[in-house]
């Protein structure tokens, strides 16, 4: 594996390197020591799968608030994400800013999501679906979301014709929720 730093503290693109046979490949898509050398402790505590039937899917901005915050290692397996994280770590040179790449089951590369960040996507393929590796067990009491389209965060999502959940549509601003009072 390769792991790409990305501009937020923590957060990495972690490329694969699939060995490939006549019969196909084999792809090792996590590996605890390799990610420990990278200053990354990820313990595993739920695996999810998200499908998403229609391009222009938009799912997002999602954490779970303390003390339920999470890691993710986020693995597009079918089609093509538009994949965005954004820290919302107080004590992080680079709390507020938001970091976005495309992920496909053709690259095979990953998202690492540190604790403490929002995360969304939009799909750029029908039929795309979404590997969750997660660090912290789901808590529903503790989930929360930021807008989409948060004019302060100006993420330029690849399409205007978004199939989103009402949820997500009404999501707090990010400055309602982290104001400096």
């Amino acid at each position: 594996m390769k792991f790409l730093e990305t501009p937020l503290s923590g957060a990495f693109v972690v490329e694969t390197a699939p060995n490939e046979d006549e019969r196909g490949s084999f792809t090792r898509t996590f590996c605890h020591r390799e990610f420990e050398e990278h200053g990354l402790r990820f313990d595993v505590r739920q695996t999810s799968i998200s499908y998403n039937r229609k391009q222009n899917t938009l799912r997002g901005l999602h954490y779970q608030k303390a003390p339920y915050v999470e890691s993710k290692l986020v693995t597009c397996i079918r089609g093509a994400i538009y994949d965005v994280i954004v820290d919302l770590r107080w004590t992080s040179g680079t709390f507020g800013q938001w970091y976005a790449a495309a992920l496909s089951a053709d690259k095979g590369s990953m998202m690492f999501v540190p604790a403490g960040f929002a995360h969304g996507f939009q799909t750029l393929t029908d039929d795309a679906e979404v590997l969750y590796q997660i660090s912290e067990f789901h808590h529903p009491e503790a989930a929360a979301g930021l807008r989409w389209d948060d004019p302060r965060l100006a993420i330029p999502w690849r399409s205007s014709n978004h199939i989103m959940s009402e949820r997500d549509r009404v999501w707090p601003f990010f400055d309602e929720v982290f104001s400096s009072s």
